[in-house]
């Protein structure tokens, strides 16, 4: 009769214990089959716990099968017990099969690290997010009534946000909608995943910007679309280079990632009447733009749209913070039904808590002030680094008009995509984190030079970084 070490440390479900205890130790064969276990009044004593506790937990193990018995004598382990393992601790080692598409997709890595000088893309400065006024807002949203609630709400998301997004993009994008129109997502990336399934068979053709951004390429191939990437020149995409059958287009008019370009009044007009003649959706991905430092912007496609094709997605993740995680996309009341059942299937709806603290800070005038706030330091980090990359990058580097958003785009001049890449290597040793355009490619690149984001720099290190840039071309 081997003798057991079982451990009841701090665990209430006394019965459970015992029996995980001893059926994993059979599992792996520290139990051999025909072995004797112990009385249940000599482990009850042992374990201090009444006998009955042992005798249900024996129970169990006999109706597994795991064990044998007969009255009046013993229990042992039983014959068809075999241990799944040899020997050692308890290990996985399936092979499980999954979808070979899932090898192509990484997994963003890309902020985990901290730079001296950090110029990528997509991420705002935490440091100037306004965490007292947040606190106030999330303490606001667990007295709201959606909290007094506590149940799960609608998948399109909590009436007061929506209402508030309507008014704020009302204004300051001319977007007409009504709260209605409004899903609450979590992130771009979510919205982009409900469009998908709401559209998209397998083997559907969506087209994208090339260069564009990557996640969403990912994610429409995941889903078993066919994925097309369509040129960017200085207007936006080319509208006569897209796939005459794609049923999707997904495009950033107004601040083209990486480019940085936005797309012109005409280009837009065409891509709405290409869109009309192919009965195709375009799905608008405005990240962005919310930062606009000089210029007429503008209006959103889905201002000029009068067919009802296009979806309207935002974000937060730029304008607040990316860990909050929450966006929303405005679709035409036609499709309505078929989003809510997406996002409902999806993950039923995003945080009610969050969702009303940030319809609070709204509704507050928290985040128009700290819009005002935040656009000022980026105006002013957006006006060195053109400034500076104007004058001191001429001979390398053409910058890409742009006075919107987060980043600027350089062309190379003269230089080859390998040469840039070997640019931003050396910049990295250096401390200098940049991105290149040919990493934004639909297949083999079509652009050589970089992208600064200045939403993570400090202000007071854009200088010198830039300077050590600099220094890395020869």
């Amino acid at each position: 009769m081997t003798t057991l070490h079982i451990s009841l440390v701090g665990r209430t479900d006394l019965i459970g214990e015992i029996y995980r205890q001893i059926r994993q130790a059979i599992l792996v064969g520290k139990l051999k089959a025909g072995e004797r276990l112990p009385p249940t009044r000599v482990l009850a004593k042992s374990l201090a716990v009444s006998r009955s506790t042992v005798t249900a937990a024996y129970e169990q193990l006999l109706g597994e099968g795991l064990a044998t018995s007969r009255i009046g004598a013993a229990t042992y382990v039983s014959d068809a017990a075999a241990p799944r393992h040899k020997s050692g601790p308890a290990t996985k080692r399936a092979s499980l099969r999954t979808r070979a598409v899932w090898d192509t997709v990484p997994v963003s890595v890309a902020f985990a690290d901290r730079v001296p000088f950090d110029f990528r893309l997509g991420v705002p400065d935490i440091a100037l997010f306004p965490h007292d006024a947040w606190r106030q807002a999330i303490v606001g949203g667990m007295r709201s009534e959606a909290m007094h609630r506590a149940t799960y709400e609608s998948p399109a998301g909590l009436r007061s946000l929506r209402e508030a997004i309507v008014d704020h993009i009302g204004v300051s994008r001319a977007v007409d909608a009504s709260a209605d129109d409004v899903m609450i997502t979590n992130g771009t990336q979510q919205a982009l995943d409900i469009v998908a399934r709401a559209f998209l068979e397998p083997g559907d053709t969506i087209a994208v910007e090339n260069p564009g951004y990557g996640p969403p390429r990912h994610l429409f191939k995941t889903l078993g679309a066919r994925v097309v990437g369509v040129p960017v020149d200085m207007e936006g995409i080319v509208v006569e280079r897209l796939p005459a059958n794609a049923r999707v287009v997904y495009v950033t008019p107004s601040h083209q990632f990486p480019l940085g370009v936005a797309m012109s009044l005409s280009r837009r007009r065409a891509l709405l009447a290409w869109a009309d003649a192919h009965n195709a959706t375009i799905v608008e991905d405005d990240y962005d733009s919310e930062f606009r430092f000089g210029g007429r912007p503008l209006e959103p496609l889905q201002t000029l749209d009068v067919s009802g094709r296009i979806i309207y997605i935002g974000s937060f993740s730029k304008t607040m913070l990316p860990a909050l995680r929450l966006g929303f996309l405005v679709m035409p009341p036609s499709i309505r039904d078929v989003i809510e059942k997406a996002k409902f299937v999806t993950d039923w709806h995003s945080s009610t808590l969050v969702q009303a603290a940030l319809a609070q800070f709204m509704l507050s005038g928290g985040f128009s002030r700290h819009l005002r706030r935040v656009s000022k330091a980026y105006r002013e980090r957006h006006e060195i680094i053109r400034k500076t990359v104007t004058e001191d990058f001429a001979d390398v580097l053409e910058l890409v008009p742009s006075s919107t958003g987060l980043h600027v785009a350089a062309l190379a001049a003269n230089t080859s995509v390998e040469s840039i890449a070997a640019v931003a290597q050396l910049a990295a040793s250096k401390g200098v984190a940049v991105q290149q355009l040919a990493m934004f490619a639909t297949g083999a690149p079509v652009r050589a030079g970089i992208a600064l984001g200045y939403g993570r720099i400090p202000t007071t290190r854009i200088r010198d970084g830039l300077r050590r840039l600099r220094a890395c071309f020869k």
